[in-house]
């Protein structure tokens, strides 16, 4: 069992690399403009989580047939999520994500809304193509759901009052449906039984929400440089995630005082106040909590693959439930 996540993929690999020319020669755009950002996009890499449990997927569930359109959706899928992290980054005004600058620190705000809309709708473009309607039915529910999330989140911003189900329903709509729309595509594109494809959906569901969960952690215990983005910045943007959330439901009187207070200050939370908070996540029982909340998560999805097929991509599948909590990026 391996948690080294270039080993992991590798019964993909070589759909990976095709999967770049892919996204490459579809980004193209008469616009300079478009086509400068995107190469900035791409150059900036990432790993690619939701493509690859496309390919692996429909992998797995064909088990050595053809298959047909899984590369051009799995560019689909990552241009969706880039589109929603262009936006994210602009409503959240970050400044660095995957060690550089964001698109809207390099460019600025109105170009990175501009090409995020670009990415959605060349992505709608590219879902037309396998003229199939379940996909295009299972793309548009996910984006939907997603703009509800964005929302939600927006709404738990500064409210110390969130309260875990609701911001485990944030981490459902934003993180968990574009996981869960991934493999049902890939499981869809494979032909897979009714079965096989609610089981891919609840794998999804489940892994998404599990690494979500363990950004959540990461935000508090890894450095900027292994995150490649600032360390703390959900907490400085005033966002309730699952470890402040215990502190506020099982914290001492002051820990609790001491969270409310910073969720509602946030942006001009002053620095001995952000330590403050630091330390009484890490000396309570908050990571902890979270940990085991991503590992049930982490559970569920291995407990879904049971009516898979044994094979490499399904190994690599249960291999990522574990890589989703080892992780320290």
């Amino acid at each position: 069992m391996s948690t080294n996540l270039q080993t992991i993929l590798s019964p993909i690999s070589s759909d990976m690399h095709a999967l770049n020319d892919v996204i490459r020669a579809s980004l193209r755009s008469e616009v300079a403009l478009i086509n400068q950002i995107s190469a900035y996009i791409i150059e900036a890499g990432g790993k690619r989580i939701r493509p690859a449990l496309l390919l692996l997927t429909a992998q797995s569930i064909a088990n050595g047939k053809e298959l047909n359109h899984h590369l051009s959706m799995a560019a689909v899928v990552e241009f969706i999520h880039t589109a929603t992290l262009l936006h994210d980054d602009v409503v959240d005004e970050s400044d660095l994500r995957r060690g550089r600058a964001t698109a809207n620190a390099a460019f600025g705000n109105a170009a990175s809304v501009l090409v995020g809309d670009f990415l959605y709708s060349r992505a709608f473009q590219m879902m037309v193509a396998p003229n199939e309607l379940k996909i295009m039915e299972i793309l548009a529910e996910a984006t939907n759901t997603i703009a509800e999330g964005e929302v939600l989140q927006l709404m738990n911003m500064h409210d110390p009052d969130v309260t875990e189900a609701r911001y485990m329903q944030v981490i459902h709509y934003k993180t968990g449906k574009l996981f869960e729309a991934s493999c049902a595509l890939g499981s869809l594109l494979a032909k897979a039984t009714p079965e096989q494809y609610l089981a891919a959906e609840a794998y999804g569901r489940h892994i998404g929400t599990a690494f979500q969960l363990v950004d959540d952690i990461l935000d508090y215990t890894a450095s900027s440089e292994q995150m490649g983005k600032n360390a703390g910045d959900d907490l400085r943007e005033g966002k309730p995630t699952l470890p402040l959330i215990y502190l506020l439901e099982h914290g001492t009187p002051e820990q609790k005082k001491l969270v409310k207070s910073a969720i509602e200050q946030a942006e001009e939370l002053p620095e001995d106040l952000f330590q403050q908070v630091y330390q009484a996540i890490i000396e309570s029982k908050a990571i902890d909590y979270t940990q085991a909340a991503a590992e049930r998560e982490a559970q569920l999805a291995q407990n879904a693959l049971a009516c898979f097929p044994q094979n490499a991509a399904t190994q690599s599948l249960i291999d990522l439930c574990h890589y989703s909590l080892k992780r320290s990026t």
